[in-house]
């Protein structure tokens, strides 16, 4: 095994024992235990990661990664906005009965209790997430709408409204609050989105809403499909 290869093992190990110890004791979790999970010591940790922070920046990061890459698939780039949209809200949805879904949602809410208890970190949390979700708003910049195209500014606006959306009803769906939730009702509240004055261009300030929030609803965004 070369040095990278070595370097990338331990890596693994940490995130893997970080999320099982992070899911379960949230804020209290001990860099200790998840090093001695993951068969390193503490030095390893500070080594790869730099600290406790960058270690559970570092696993929100792994945890939504692969969470962008499915709906990146899912969404076929010759879709217009309305389409993708769409296609977008019924991912979302069918995630919310994933194998993976209420372990995804327990990570969640741990997650943002770390972010209320230690800003610093919240806001080190939804920096890593605004630089996934900028997949997002790339996925839907330059579709055709309304008789244009989606500017960035105005994709970045319809990307965080539709992350508290879907934030909130995945939620609502997983604790059984909002048993009417199917994909149809996803798909048609993502559309009335997309059909805003921000979006199609009759409305002030598309991109006010771009950093709003992080810490909070970005910190959830992803986790439905339990990826």
């Amino acid at each position: 095994m070369t040095r990278a290869e070595a370097k990338e093992r331990n890596r693994r190990a940490l995130l893997d024992a970080a999320a099982r110890v992070v899911a379960r004791d949230g804020y209290r979790a001990r860099l200790e235990e998840i090093a001695e999970l993951a068969g390193l010591t503490t030095g390893a940790v500070y080594s790869l990661f730099g600290s406790k922070s960058g270690l559970v920046v570092a696993l929100v990061a792994d945890h939504l990664r692969p969470y962008y890459e499915e709906v990146e698939r899912a969404v076929p780039p010759e879709l217009d906005l309305p389409a993708a949209v769409d296609a977008f809200a019924r991912h979302y949805r069918r995630g919310c009965d994933a194998p993976g879904a209420r372990s995804a949602l327990s990570l969640q809410v741990t997650l943002l209790d770390m972010a209320l208890h230690d800003p610093g970190l919240g806001g080190r949390l939804a920096e890593s997430v605004r630089a996934q979700e900028d997949h997002l708003v790339a996925l839907f910049t330059g579709r055709a709408h309304g008789g244009g195209v989606l500017t960035p500014d105005r994709a970045r606006w319809l990307t965080t409204a539709l992350r508290a959306l879907f934030v909130g009803l995945s939620q609502g769906v997983g604790l059984g609050l909002a048993p009417d939730a199917d994909e149809q009702y996803f798909a048609d509240t993502a559309r009335a989105l997309a059909a805003s004055p921000h979006v199609t261009g009759g409305g002030d300030g598309a991109g006010a809403a771009g950093g709003g929030g992080a810490a909070g609803g970005a910190l959830a965004d992803g986790g439905a499909d339990g990826g």
